[in-house]
């Protein structure tokens, strides 16, 4: 922009004005989508971490105080997190299913996409989450099958429906506690891989063990998803 001296204006005033030209003009020329996510009310979200200690979470209080803690950090702490995990029936605790602790939806990521508008849909034939779509609360895309290091597995308990297993077979890694022997069910947020479902977001295959080793030697990292409850 070329400087134009009115008689009796000083320089310095001159300068002033252009920065604050050029910057209304590089604000102009931001796109609106730039500032649509501080405006998001996201209520789903893959860790970006897990606590570290392979799949001994601390139980579902663990995993969930886990969502809640990632959730504030990023902006989105006024809900209620819950992670999605299912746990198997213990003693005189009954079998508790992911599908029924995470509310009703509709639920969205950190960039606005309904991932999901009810249960129902959630566990439906077409879902909408994927390596795109299913984020970590930071809007970040988590690795997937290709990607190094691989971390498409996301621990879930769960059948395809989002139920717990029925039977003495360990899917929980002891109800999120055990970070040596057991086995966790794990689905692919990339929707591909191995396993006998291997386009499952909830329910591919088993995990190796309940290791932080053996669970990234499987292709995952003790990652998990979030879902807001209210």
């Amino acid at each position: 922009m070329p400087v134009i001296m009115v008689p009796g204006t000083r320089k310095s005033d001159m300068k002033t004005k252009q920065t604050v030209y050029a910057a209304i003009i590089l604000m102009a020329a931001v796109s609106p989508a730039a500032f649509a996510e501080d405006d998001v009310d996201m209520g789903f979200f893959i860790t970006s971490s897990g606590p570290g200690n392979g799949a001994a979470l601390g139980g579902l209080t663990g995993a969930d105080a886990h969502c809640q803690a990632l959730a504030k950090a990023a902006g989105a702490g006024g809900h209620s997190w819950r992670a999605y995990l299912s746990t198997a029936a213990a003693g005189d605790d009954a079998a508790i299913n992911a599908r029924d602790r995470i509310g009703a939806g509709p639920w969205q990521n950190a960039k606005g996409i309904v991932i999901a508008t009810s249960v129902e849909d959630l566990h439906g034939d077409n879902p909408k989450l994927g390596k795109n779509t299913s984020l970590d609360e930071t809007g970040r895309v988590v690795n997937g099958r290709g990607d190094s290091p691989n971390m498409h597995d996301i621990l879930t308990g769960s059948q395809l429906d989002g139920t717990a297993f029925a039977g003495a077979a360990d899917k929980t890694c002891g109800n999120w506690t055990s970070s040596g022997d057991g086995s966790a069910q794990v689905g692919h947020h990339d929707l591909q891989g191995g396993g006998a479902n291997p386009e499952s977001w909830n329910s591919a295959h088993g995990s190796r063990g309940c290791s932080q080793e053996n669970l990234q030697g499987t292709g995952g990292n003790g990652l998990f998803y979030c879902f807001a409850a209210d």
